[in-house]
């Protein structure tokens, strides 16, 4: 039997196409890049770290671009929003110190742990309260449309930690960020089938 008529192989490609699966499964590579930077010395750790910063801010962009939106129109949902908002951006900071840091200097690791223990209770709490909303109070075709959102929002996303920029509203007073920024909701938009 061939990689591509196993049933494992077909559900490989399946979170893609569903934006809760998708968000959960980036959660986990993020757990497994900051295993990476933390096992890593010299070049391999600046490397992974840099892919650790780009994915974490990809990441939180595409879900304050597509999920979150979504997310405070379901009955208790500004309050889950505005919560996961708050720790967005202590992580951004953290993120945004880390990043002013060289990885072999000693403030490095114990910055990094305190990051990683922020993020993953970031990412419990957005699986329990906001992710778990968003999949009973949509159906398919939405979690697919969402999940192309997503892709659109990350492909357009910084690459860099902008603690503050937790929102459209903050985006406006930053000028090359606040234009990414737009190029990202105009590619979210036309994602959506919204343009």
């Amino acid at each position: 039997m061939s990689e591509m008529q196993t049933p494992q192989a077909r559900d490989d490609h399946a979170p893609d196409n569903d934006v809760v699966a998708l968000l959960v499964r980036q959660h986990g590579d993020i757990r497994n890049l900051f295993d990476e930077v933390e096992a890593a010395t010299g070049e391999a750790r600046r490397d992974a770290f840099r892919r650790l910063v780009r994915l974490l801010v990809v990441h939180e962009t595409a879900e304050e671009e597509v999920v979150h939106p979504f997310a405070r129109r379901i009955p208790g949902g500004e309050q889950v929003v505005d919560d996961r908002l708050l720790e967005e951006r202590a992580a951004k900071e953290t993120l945004a110190a880390l990043d002013d840091l060289d990885t072999d200097d000693p403030k490095f690791i114990p910055q990094l742990m305190q990051l990683r223990t922020d993020v993953q209770e970031h990412a419990r709490a957005e699986e329990r309260y906001e992710f778990t909303h968003i999949r009973r109070s949509t159906d398919v075709t939405q979690l697919t449309a969402m999940a192309r959102a997503v892709k659109a929002a990350e492909a357009m996303a910084p690459t860099r930690p902008h603690p503050g920029v937790e929102s459209g509203m903050a985006n406006i007073a930053l000028g090359p960020v606040a234009a990414l920024m737009d190029r990202t909701k105009d590619a979210v938009r036309n994602a959506m089938g919204k343009g």
